[in-house]
Parts: structure tokens; C-alpha cells; sequence
């Protein structure tokens, strides 16, 4: 449990701005059903690998039919929203044959897109927060701040479930690529930002979720000052007692922060800076 600050932090106001290179749209205006067709339509227009079948529903399918039985608490609603996501067309067409696999693959300076069962159980704790409600609506998560957009593969499948969605990626190669696949599929009512993921983004908070795709000794303490009350975090961070990176939750109530560790994961280190 973390304890709550004695005075409110203040913002430094020399903070780096973050570059925002998409701007938001009215999410409360776009429905689950329209988020769906349109990731469908939009990837029967992209270009897929000739042969290999990669844009067929049923390749997907056959992926969240894994996923279900992996015996790992995963959210229907998340698996709903990945069955629509083309995951290949976040990856290189080199490897675009493994993409439906279990299994985590390179998407350059030295960066990786995370195994699916990853992905899932990230964003399904995400929505077991104790504040969540018993009958979860359309969208249920509000405002998402993601560390780490990489290629844009899980900011795909969070648009799909959050009214809102800022994503930060520190590395500008992978922000571009990432905000073309992104808007080549519709899901330009995510914003996403080239900055340092470290410091998260003030100016938007508070969000109700955080989750991070980076891995550090300790959850950044700005990080917290961002999550809102009734809010939950999750992110991978070192453990010594389990020798290794651990997916970490903290939820945010009056009392102050209170975490808990879960499954053991393996992601990149969490830097500082842009590149």
C-alpha cells in the first residue's frame, strides 16, 4: 500500500510538453457496435500478406478460443474486442505469420508487441477494479492513460472499450507507425503522444485507468498523483521476492493507494527521455 502524499504535489511547470500528433473525437458519440464494423471494415482495406489467410475472421477466432482456454482470468468483453483487432497488421509482414500465436514478437529498436495472453489479462485486471459496476455499460472504461504505445496494437483493442484513450510512446519511430495503423483503422478517437511515458500526462488527468508496457524497480509517483479516486493502475515491475517483473495493481480510493502483485510477465525496461 502506497501512503497517501502529506500536501498535494505540484506539476513542474518546465515539464517537456508531450507532442500530440491525433486529436480526439467525441467518443461518448461512437458505440461498441460502430467501434467493431468500422476495425472490420477498415481491415479488409489493408493490404494483408498475400496467402496466408491472416484477415479471416476465423484466424482471430481461433486465437481467443486459445486465450479462453489458457486457464487465465480473462474478461469476455476483452476477448470480444481482440477477436476484432487484425493483430498482423501491427507486426512486420516477416512475422505477420506469427502473429495469432501466443507468443511475443519484435517490432524494432529493441521493442516487442506482447504475447496476446499478455495483453488480455493486463486489460482484464483493468477492469476488475473494485469500483467497477455490477452491470458494466457499453464502454467501460472511461479515460485510459497507456505507457507505451509501441506499435498500437493494445491501444487498438482499449479503444474498442474506453470512451477515451491517451497513449504516450517515447521512441517517434514507433509513435508514427503506431498513429498510422491506428488511423488506417478507424480508431483516430485515441490521442496519441511522443513524449517520456515516465511522467504521464498532467494535463489530462485524471484517468480512471493506467496501464503501462514497461517495466521498472517502482511505479512512478507521478503516475499516482494521475490515477483517479476509484481508479486502478497496472503495470509490470520488478520484484525481489519473485526474483523477476511481476504485473503490479494499485488501486486508488480515500484511504490512499493500496497494491497488490499478480502473475509474473517479462517486458522491456521503463526509460526515461525520448528518442
Amino acid at each position: 500500500m502506497a501512503s497517501p502524499p502529506d500536501s498535494p504535489r505540484r506539476f513542474p511547470a518546465s515539464w517537456p510538453a508531450a507532442e500530440e500528433t491525433s486529436r480526439t473525437k467525441p467518443a461518448e458519440l461512437l458505440r461498441p457496435q460502430r467501434l467493431l464494423r468500422d476495425v472490420a471494415s477498415a481491415a479488409q482495406r489493408r493490404d494483408a500478406p498475400a496467402g496466408l489467410g491472416l484477415d479471416s475472421d476465423a484466424v482471430r477466432l481461433r486465437m481467443i478460443e486459445r486465450l479462453r482456454r489458457s486457464g487465465v482470468a480473462l474478461e469476455p468483453v476483452v476477448l470480444e474486442a481482440m477477436s476484432r483487432v487484425p493483430r498482423h497488421l501491427f507486426v512486420d509482414s516477416a512475422l505477420a505469420i506469427q502473429a495469432y500465436e501466443d507468443t511475443s514478437l519484435p517490432i524494432g529498436h529493441g521493442q516487442t508487441i506482447s504475447k496476446p495472453t499478455v495483453v488480455a489479462r493486463m486489460i482484464s485486471l483493468l477492469l476488475q477494479r473494485p469500483s467497477a459496476s455490477a452491470e458494466r455499460p457499453m464502454l467501460p472504461l472511461r479515460h485510459v492513460l497507456e505507457i507505451g504505445t509501441g506499435c498500437g496494437y493494445q491501444a487498438a483493442v482499449l479503444c474498442l472499450l474506453a470512451r477515451r484513450v491517451t497513449s504516450i510512446e517515447r521512441i517517434r519511430p514507433l509513435h508514427e507507425r503506431a498513429r498510422e495503423q491506428l488511423r488506417a483503422l478507424s480508431l483516430d478517437q485515441a490521442r496519441l503522444l511522443f513524449g517520456d511515458g515516465r511522467l504521464g500526462h498532467a494535463p489530462s488527468a485524471p484517468y480512471d485507468a493506467i496501464i503501462a508496457a514497461a517495466g521498472g524497480g517502482d511505479i512512478p509517483p507521478l503516475w499516482l498523483d494521475q490515477l483517479a479516486l476509484g481508479g486502478r493502475l497496472v503495470a509490470p515491475m520488478h520484484s525481489e521476492h519473485h526474483g523477476g517483473q511481476v504485473l503490479v495493481v494499485v488501486d486508488r480510493d480515500e484511504a490512499g493507494w493500496h497494491r497488490s502483485m499478480h502473475d509474473g510477465v517479462h517486458f522491456v525496461p521503463l526509460e526515461s527521455g525520448t528518442l
